[in-house]
């Protein structure tokens, strides 16, 4: 007797979309097939033609657990998650107290094992003083150290010139990095405060942090990345220039630097700045219309390898205060596969394209065992939604902690259905299995 039998699904997967059946079992997809009907199994899904992809792994997030969870902790934001297709994540380092120690590492994963619904890894925090904590990390099972090139919430900057070396010439794992160069930052800042004191339009936070900020850096840590042979990824790129920095050509298995581009970069532009103001303060900041388009056509080139969300939640509160002291980041996760969707409806990408980038790369470039595909074998990890039906974004069903998104208001085309977290149904027609526990992701390395 198997768990679950989904049926009349179009899959879509490893570069096709084909009708088909999957029979799940033990946390696993046990057989695809064209019609596997007469098999018997507990629960039955019937999909009606909607689309099942493998389930989302989100390479850049931000749980806030443990110190700041006023904004946001594991167990709401990995709900949110699975609400929104996401079954996997990979957690940043910048949390309070940041995550510099084995100790702090250990302690992060047991809070995963105890509280998150969805997949989880962490990443272990590289700062100016604790390489020889970071080299202990075990790549085996962990997704990889994140190093800030550039200063961001909970300021974890990495600016000393022989501990980068240090980093790059040493550590083995994946190294994800925030690039944006300080000096520019905070010349840019200084400007514009002479100017206008704290209250600083965020229409001008594109130009402070800057695209030039944004390629000093980048180009300082793909340089070293060569000179080390480094395994680098470069997180969420927002200017065109960048790009050139990226090859277009080799696939995926064949590169030690890749690059990531995440939701906001890929919807919104600077002129959104006038209408939401601060909920689109990110670091690094949504820049010019050309800057987005550039970024699109190198998700489709191959230039861009991964799409993420950046999911950084604050509070509506904090985000209200004058420029200078509110925070970057926003929350993104439960709506980033509607939103990826919904620019394939407009012709931007198509959807094999979406599930590559959203599913099977990340799970290829971190080396995931078992997850990414919709392969027999493969742990279930699964999302289902529908172009036949719209959502529009309401802050009361919103399952993060801070309670708003930059979505709010919006009519999506489409509408998540379902959600597998390795053979558990986490998320049904709305609602959220938060008994659901997920599993810690483990790397074939």
């Amino acid at each position: 007797m198997h768990d679950f039998r989904i049926i009349q699904a179009q899959i879509i997967n490893e570069g096709k979309i084909t009708k088909g059946d999957l029979l799940i079992s033990k946390g696993r997809i046990q057989q695809i097939g064209s019609d596997l009907s007469g098999h018997p199994a507990r629960h039955e899904i019937n999909l009606n033609g909607a689309f099942l992809i493998p389930g989302i792994i989100d390479d850049q997030v931000h749980f806030r657990e443990p110190g700041l969870t006023h904004k946001a902790d594991i167990h709401s934001e990995s709900a949110a998650a699975v609400a929104g297709g996401v079954t996997s994540y990979m957690e940043m380092p910048n949390t309070k107290p940041p995550c510099l120690t084995q100790e702090l590492l250990a302690k992060k994963y047991t809070l995963g094992k105890k509280n998150s619904v969805a997949n989880y890894s962490f990443f272990m925090g590289a700062g100016n003083e604790n390489l020889e904590e970071v080299l202990k990390t075990k790549a085996s099972d962990v997704c990889g150290v994140k190093v800030f090139m550039g200063s961001s919430t909970g300021n974890m900057l990495v600016d000393d010139a022989a501990t980068l070396n240090g980093i790059f010439s040493k550590v083995a794992l994946p190294i994800a990095v925030h690039c944006e160069d300080e000096a520019t930052i905070r010349k840019n800042l200084k400007q514009y405060q002479e100017q206008y004191g704290d209250d600083i339009p965020v229409s001008l936070h594109p130009v402070i942090r800057s695209a030039e900020a944004c390629y000093q850096s980048s180009s300082l840590a793909v340089a070293l990345a060569r000179k080390y042979g480094t395994s680098l990824h470069v997180l969420h790129i927002s200017t065109a220039r960048e790009l050139g920095l990226f090859d277009s050509h080799l696939p995926l298995e064949q590169k030690k630097i890749t690059a990531e581009a995440c939701i906001h970069h890929l919807w919104f532009t600077n002129e959104d700045y006038e209408r939401l103001g601060n909920r689109i303060k990110w670091n690094p900041a949504v820049k010019t219309r050309a800057d987005r388009e550039a970024i699109r056509k190198a998700v489709i080139s191959g230039a861009i390898d991964i799409i993420a969300t950046d999911h950084a939640p604050h509070t509506l509160s904090e985000k209200a205060n004058p420029y200078t002291s509110a925070p970057s980041g926003g929350p993104l996760i439960q709506h980033g596969l509607q939103a990826m969707d919904a620019m394939c409806q407009q012709g931007v990408f198509s959807r094999e394209l979406m599930v590559e980038k959203m599913c099977h790369n990340p799970a290829k470039r971190f080396q995931i065992k078992d997850r990414g595909f919709i392969r027999e074998g493969y742990y279930a990890d699964l999302a289902a939604y529908t172009i036949n039906e719209q959502e529009t974004v309401e802050d009361d069903a919103l399952l993060y902690k801070c309670k708003w998104s930059p979505f709010s208001g919006y009519s999506f085309p489409n509408k998540i259905l379902y959600t597998f977290v390795s053979g558990q149904l986490a998320f049904e027609q709305g609602t959220v299995h938060r008994h659901v526990k997920g599993m810690r992701l483990e790397f074939e390395r």
